[in-house]
């Protein structure tokens, strides 16, 4: 007990407001790629290039902002991320240029890479270490409503609305802006611990303590299949929609991201009673199916399973998600938690990236057909043997075995 009083749930789930709105801008100029590249001019793989780039900008920030934030208290690190998210919108607002696109996508990395250390490890301060597990759950719920309504709204805006790529965007600087107002209301200026851990604060590669390493490595194997098979989704989709499945409507792009992130967040509160190692094997299983489904769609030029696969590869990243942020939430002191996010995140965006890239540029040489089908097949095996690695690894008790109050109420 830290002498603090208990957050209401109310008060929790708006502490994590600020991962939501950070991550619609993430997602949000997925529907609009194909906008910017007839008006601008450019391939599928700069295409890829331009989707992934917040991915460089996440990767970069995410060493700085997990060692800050526990060093330095949260606030003082989403701050400065969330006036970086409102650059991007203005960047993406008079966007003229591949460079300024791919400038714009890093700041939104740098961004996301803040949410994901010090926004989640905000949320668990605000809850207390009475509410570490409904504070895990509701970062993570907030990461995927955030993925889910960005594309959606990018996408509805994009096909109906005039000026898109302005109007977007500033409906989105609107929402970082009450996000800001979030952290300043319930966010703590400092970290509620009178002092961090020794190591803490220098800027390093992120990391786990010692003990704690079989965690960090078995979230990975889950994890980083289903951030490459969604991120592999969402670059691919505003290109292969309109070439092999003969739609241009960009609310049909927007439309499978909401449906793959919403079922993502849907399947988190199915799942939040389960054993962490049931969840994370089966995260491996439910990807691996939706990467072969997605290769299969391609291929017979399925509009209908190819959404199947979106869904369902939604459902993969968010137990894999889930699962992992848990054990880190559970396992890692409190001192080194934003770090430890940060290590998780890193590892699964870092692929994913890469991924997404290598794809976009195959497919320049190959058509995308090929290339989809291909790293989707690789992206499915990789999942089934993190699924063997998940079950030859012990997992600690499942996260309600651990001491913890009467769950959340509705209130």
């Amino acid at each position: 007990m830290n002498g603090r009083p208990q957050a209401p749930a109310r008060v929790l789930w708006a502490a994590a407001w600020p991962i939501t709105a950070v991550f619609m801008l993430s997602n949000i100029p997925t529907p609009l790629l194909g906008v910017w590249q007839h008006r601008i001019g450019f391939s599928t793989g700069t295409a890829t290039v331009i989707f992934a780039a917040y991915i460089g900008g996440l990767l970069l920030a995410l060493p700085f902002t997990g060692a800050l934030a526990d060093r330095y208290g949260t606030r003082r690190v989403l701050v400065p991320a969330l006036a970086a998210g409102l650059v991007s919108c203005a960047l993406f607002m008079t966007a003229t240029h591949v460079l300024t696109l791919i400038v714009a996508r890093l700041l939104t990395g740098v961004a996301v890479g803040a949410a994901l250390s010090a926004g989640t490890a905000a949320v668990a301060h605000v809850g207390g270490p009475e509410r570490r597990p409904q504070a895990v759950l509701a970062a993570s719920v907030a990461i995927g409503t955030g993925l889910a309504t960005g594309p959606l709204l990018g996408g509805s805006i994009s096909q109906y609305w005039p000026a898109p790529t302005v109007t977007v965007f500033v409906l989105e600087a609107l929402l970082l802006l009450s996000a800001l107002a979030v952290v300043y209301a319930l966010h703590p200026p400092a970290p509620p611990l009178p002092r961090a851990a020794p190591g803490t604060g220098r800027l390093r590669l992120p990391s786990v303590p010692p003990a704690n390493r079989r965690g960090l490595t078995t979230s990975l194997m889950a994890y980083i299949p289903g951030m490459t098979g969604t991120s592999l989704l969402l670059a691919l989709g505003p290109i292969l929609l309109p070439s092999l499945l003969h739609t241009g409507n960009r609310l049909v792009t927007g439309g499978i991201g909401f449906m793959m992130f919403g079922a993502s967040t849907g399947i988190q509160f199915a799942i939040k009673k389960l054993p962490l190692g049931r969840i994370l094997s089966t995260a491996g299983i439910v990807t691996g199916t939706a990467m072969l489904g997605t290769a299969a769609a391609v291929l017979a030029h399925s509009l209908a399973l190819l959404s199947v696969a979106a869904v369902l590869a939604g459902i993969g990243q968010g137990m894999g998600q889930y699962g992992g942020f848990s054990r880190l939430g559970t396992e890692v002191d409190p001192t080194r938690l934003a770090e430890a996010n940060a290590a998780l995140s890193a590892g699964g965006y870092l692929f994913a990236g890469i991924l997404s890239i290598l794809t976009g540029y195959l497919s320049d040489l190959t058509g995308i057909a090929t290339s989809s089908t291909l790293f989707a097949t690789l992206t499915a095996v990789a999942a089934l043997i993190g699924v063997f690695l998940i079950n030859s690894t012990r997992v600690r008790a499942p996260v309600e075995e651990r001491r913890e109050p009467s769950p959340v109420s509705a209130s």
